[in-house]
């Protein structure tokens, strides 16, 4: 089967479905550019069964529902959306490449916003994605901490993101645990007094058996089983880099992309907003750096040829 050119060269090429990408998308549309949004529907937000601290939806909005407004707002202003997985990018004479299956597009700016992945604790697939449904597995409490104020919680993790989740979750509730995913933690001496001072447990892992009752969420290690209203996953993320590598772009070593105050990259023409860029991961942090990426493509662009209306 043959590999061909879209027609078209784009003025940017947008590769990630979420927050930051479609927010790039509506400003870029609305800067009468040529945008096409490239995504594999790995958007984080997708599986946020209801956001409170958005602002704007004081009732709360859910993941799906915000990607679908921000889909058809970037639609409405002649963006093109396009659910195809991106697996190659390279330049060539001044232009990027970037390859999907049985195709490629060239385009003359890149904004990458494909975020991360979080890791998931030890269950079954099914298991998991109702605990998230249901809001009795969390990875995010500075999304939702409020949401389990005064309730009991548990924390799955151990190391220095173990332990500083923890701590954070200290200020919503006094009722914590802070389990380990697989044997004894890895804590240092004045970690472990810290944790003790504050009043919060810790238990040994890993899990063995997790079950979603009404409205708690039990685990079972090798020797106590807890009942907790929410767990926090505190194993960390994989950042979605890859193609900032392919075409040399500069990242720090946990394998974020490196940017200036405007979302540049290192490579000309290739810039990076949202949670593959070091920085808060919240909703309204990628947001706000996808309206300064797109803000700065256009005056970027603008500046190889004056953007003038015919």
């Amino acid at each position: 089967m043959t590999t061909a050119f879209e027609d078209e060269v784009k003025d940017c090429l947008v590769i990630g479905g979420g927050p930051a990408g479609l927010t790039a998308a509506i400003y870029l549309a609305r800067y009468h550019l040529s945008v096409t949004v490239f995504h594999d529907n790995s958007s984080r937000a997708s599986i946020i069964p209801m956001s409170h601290n958005h602002a704007g939806f004081p009732c709360g909005i859910s993941g799906t529902e915000l990607l679908a407004r921000m889909n058809a707002q970037a639609q409405l202003y002649g963006a093109a959306i396009r659910c195809r997985k991106i697996t190659t990018l390279h330049r060539v004479d001044n232009l990027f490449v970037a390859e999907f299956e049985n195709g490629r597009i060239r385009s003359r700016a890149i904004l990458l916003a494909t975020g991360v992945v979080n890791r998931p604790p030890a269950m079954p697939q099914a298991t998991h994605d109702e605990a998230v449904v249901r809001g009795l597995l969390r990875y995010c409490p500075v999304c939702d901490g409020y949401e389990v104020t005064d309730k009991p919680v548990g924390v799955l993790g151990t190391g220095a993101k173990g332990f500083k989740e923890a701590v954070f979750l200290r200020s919503y509730t006094k009722d914590l645990t802070l389990i380990s995913p697989e044997g004894v933690h890895d804590l240092s001496e004045v970690e472990t007094s810290s944790l003790a001072h504050l009043g919060i447990r810790m238990g040994v892992g890993p899990i063995a058996s997790t079950y979603l009752d009404n409205d708690t969420i039990r685990v079972t290690t090798p020797t106590e089983t807890y009942s907790f209203a929410s767990l926090y996953a505190a194993l960390g993320s994989d950042i979605c880099s890859e193609l900032a590598s392919q075409v040399g772009a500069r990242l720090s070593e946990e394998g974020c992309v490196t940017v200036d105050s405007h979302q540049r990259t290192t490579v000309p023409g290739f810039y990076a907003a949202g949670d593959v860029v070091a920085g808060l991961d919240q909703i309204s942090h990628a947001m706000g750096q996808a309206g300064v990426a797109a803000t700065t493509i256009r005056n970027d662009l603008s500046e190889q040829a004056t953007l003038v209306r015919c």
